[in-house]
């Protein structure tokens, strides 16, 4: 068992959720990274490259401790779709995504600030999302308001209702945290969950 800290270089209260269920002892950190799209940039590009900056980013406070970083970008062909910060934007992004699968990927980092070494991985969830009426639409946004979530969909609350069904390997991929991927990186720093 590793003695090493545990950080989660997250303010996500999701992502912070998530993580108990490991039942580990860990402590969060604002990452404060620029989450800007690089030009050229495929999105399973931006996702790895902004887990791995998250978790560096508070490399310098933790020096002796594993930093989980993750971040997650949706998209459809080449359209991207980040968190859209207010109404109207959630409003469009979820009328382009309608009736259609979108790519909710998730880059995961697990840091090792001492070693500075990284263990990276991305983790796809495919989300096909009903054929929601527009007054579906600004029922859902009028009561979830998830403007703080790439692609408008809370699925972890109301924005269940809005998916008619998911393809991935971890359920918590979806919310942000894939679980299953941070256990294996764990094990790779040995770090034991059981």
């Amino acid at each position: 068992m590793s003695s090493q800290q545990i950080v989660l270089a997250s303010t996500s209260p999701f992502r912070r959720e998530l993580l108990q269920r490991l039942k580990i002892s860990f402590s969060t950190a604002n990452p404060e990274t620029d989450e800007a799209v690089l030009d050229g940039e495929t999105p399973q590009q931006t996702a790895l490259r902004l887990s791995e900056a998250k978790a560096r980013a508070v490399a310098d406070k933790f020096k002796d401790a594993l930093i989980i970083g993750s971040d997650q970008v949706a998209f459809l062909g080449k359209r991207i779709f980040g968190k859209p910060g207010n109404h109207e934007n959630a409003v469009r992004q979820l009328q382009a995504m309608r009736g259609q699968t979108v790519n909710f990927f998730t880059g995961l980092c697990l840091l090792n600030a001492r070693t500075g070494k990284a263990h990276v991985c991305g983790v796809p969830t495919l989300v096909t999302l009903r054929d929601l009426s527009d007054e579906e639409i600004e029922n859902y946004l009028r009561l979830e308001q998830p403007y703080q979530c790439a692609g408008s969909a809370k699925s972890e609350g109301l924005g269940i209702a809005l998916i008619a069904r998911m393809q991935g390997d971890d359920p918590n991929a979806l919310i942000g945290l894939p679980l299953i991927a941070l256990c294996n990186l764990f094990r790779q720093e040995g770090v034991r969950i059981l």
